[in-house]
C-alpha cells in the first residue's frame, strides 16, 4: 500500500494488501466512447444551477460559477456519485477488465457510456481529458500530502492545470466519515440525499454495521486475516490506515495484525510474506482483496495456501480495500464479514 510520506508511489508499495491499489488491473489505456447520455437529473440540474463551492478533504475550497456538468473522477469515485444519481462524463483507474467487462471498482455504471482517460496504474490521456472540457476532477487520497489516487505523479502538473480538483481522504479514517464526504460531495453536485432511496440505504448501512458488532462481540475468539495475493508474495494488512479494516477493528472485530517492524517497512500498511511462511498468522477467516489487479483465492494454486485452516474449513470471503463509497455498495461489505464471523469454526 501507498507509503503516507511518499511523493511517489511505486509499484510494489501500492500493490500491497493494505488499503488501496489496482496496478496490473486490466489492459486498455483509453475507453473507446465518450459518453453519449445526457446524465442523470442530478447532473442536469448541475449544468442549470448558480455558483458552486466545496471545500474538500485537503482544505482546499473550490469555487466555480456554476454546478460542474462535465466531471471526471477516479472510477471507484465515479461509481459512488452514480449511485446517488450524479454522473460523470470520463473515468481514469481500473475501469474495463481483460475481457471488457465492467471492473468492480466500477459498480453499476454502463461503461461503454464513459470516456475512459486510463485503465491501469500511471495511465491518463490527457489529450482525452482536455477533449472532456472538464469542470472539476474527483479522486480518492491515500496519504496525507494531498496526493490524487491514480492521477500520474509525472503528469500531475499538466492535468490539474486543466480543471480544480476535489479530494476525498481515504486515509487513516473509518469508513463512515469517508461515506459521509461522499455524501456531502454528491450533495452539492445535485443529488437528493433526503430520498427515501438513500435514506433507507443509510439505514441499511447503519443496521449492518450493529450486526458486525454484536457478531464481533458474540465471537470474540475468532481471528480475521486481510490477505493479499500476487505472484511471489503474500501481503497481510494491519487494520489502520485502511478504512474498512479500522472500521472493523473498532466494532470489534479481531484482527490479525503484522508485526511492528514489518508495518513500519512498509509505511504502516502490511507485511509482505513468502508463499513458504504464508502460515505465519493463525487466522480463522481470511478476507482476501477483490481487485482484478490481484490473484483471487480460486486461482491460487501454492500448497502452503491449501494447507492453512482457514482455506481448508471454506472461511475465506472477499476483501474490499477500495470501498465505493457510498452506502449502497458499503452495506453488504459490513453483512458479509458479519455473516462469516457468525458461522465461523475456531479453526486457527
Amino acid at each position: 500500500m501507498p507509503n503516507a510520506r511518499a511523493t511517489h508511489l511505486t509499484r510494489r508499495g501500492v500493490l500491497a494488501a493494505g488499503g488501496a491499489l489496482g496496478l496490473g488491473a486490466a489492459l486498455a489505456a483509453c475507453g473507446d466512447n465518450d459518453s453519449k447520455s445526457g446524465g442523470s437529473d442530478a447532473t442536469k440540474a448541475a449544468a442549470k444551477s448558480g455558483p458552486w463551492t466545496f471545500k474538500d478533504d485537503r482544505g482546499t475550497t473550490v469555487k466555480l460559477d456554476k454546478k460542474p456538468a462535465n466531471i471526471v473522477a477516479f472510477t471507484g469515485v465515479a461509481a459512488a456519485l452514480f449511485d446517488y444519481g450524479v454522473e460523470v462524463k470520463g473515468v481514469f483507474g481500473p475501469t474495463k477488465t481483460k475481457d471488457g467487462k465492467p471492473d468492480v471498482q466500477a459498480g453499476d455504471m454502463d461503461i461503454s457510456k464513459l470516456t475512459i482517460l486510463g485503465n491501469e496504474w500511471g495511465q491518463f490521456n490527457i489529450e482525452k481529458y482536455a477533449g472532456l472540457a472538464p469542470d472539476v476532477l474527483v479522486s480518492t487520497m491515500f496519504d496525507t500530502a494531498g496526493t490524487l489516487w491514480y492521477v500520474p505523479e509525472e503528469s500531475k502538473d499538466k492535468i490539474l492545470k486543466l480543471a480544480p480538483s476535489v479530494g476525498v481522504s481515504v486515509y487513516d479514517v473509518q469508513m463512515p466519515q469517508p461515506l459521509q464526504r461522499m455524501l456531502a460531495l454528491a450533495e452539492s453536485l445535485g443529488a437528493d440525499v433526503k430520498s427515501a432511496r438513500i435514506t433507507e440505504a443509510k439505514k441499511k448501512f447503519e443496521t449492518a454495521a450493529e450486526r458486525l458488532r454484536k457478531a464481533a462481540k458474540a465471537r470474540p475468539e475468532i481471528k480475521v486475516l486481510a490477505g493479499s495475493a500476487s505472484q511471489d508474495i503474500f501481503y497481510v494488512s494491519g487494520s489502520n490506515l485502511s478504512i474498512d479494516l479500522e472500521y472493523f477493528k473498532a466494532l470489534g472485530v479481531n484482527i490479525v495484525e503484522p508485526s511492528a517492524k514489518a508495518l513500519k517497512a512498509s509505511g504502516g500498511w502490511f507485511e509482505n510474506l513468502s508463499w513458504e511462511n504464508v502460515d505465519k498468522y493463525p487466522a480463522d477467516i481470511i478476507i482476501m482483496d477483490d481487485r482484478t489487479s490481484t490473484i483471487q483465492p480460486a486461482d491460487i494454486t501454492e500448497a502452503t495456501w491449501k494447507k492453512l485452516p482457514a482455506v481448508k474449513a471454506g472461511q475465506v470471503i472477499a476483501r474490499t480495500p477500495e470501498p465505493i463509497l457510498s452506502y449502497d455498495k458499503c452495506t453488504p461489505i459490513l453483512d458479509r464479514l458479519a455473516e462469516a464471523i457468525e458461522n465461523a469454526k475456531k479453526v486457527a
